[in-house]
């Protein structure tokens, strides 16, 4: 009884073990990069969306509203 206890015990640990070993491997990671090409989404200003269509001045203003905003002491002293 215990022999066959101490074999199922064995064969438990090998595969617990089997799997944590399959989960240590990396596939490579090639990046195929054209010289001189950008690869990616290309960017946009950030006042090009749809709340300021391009209007870049209304955009700052926003921001820095938005920045008055989260001042602490403006906040706590009004």
């Amino acid at each position: 009884m215990m022999r066959r206890l101490t074999h199922y015990a064995a064969v438990a640990a090998s595969a617990m073990a089997a799997l944590l070993l399959a989960g240590c491997g990396e596939r490579p990671q090639v990046v195929n990069y054209k010289q001189g090409t950008y690869q990616g989404k290309p960017d946009e200003a950030p006042y090009a969306a749809a709340p300021f269509n391009g209007n870049k001045e209304q955009w700052e203003r926003d921001v820095r509203n938005r920045t008055q905003n989260q001042n602490e002491y403006k906040r706590i002293g009004s």
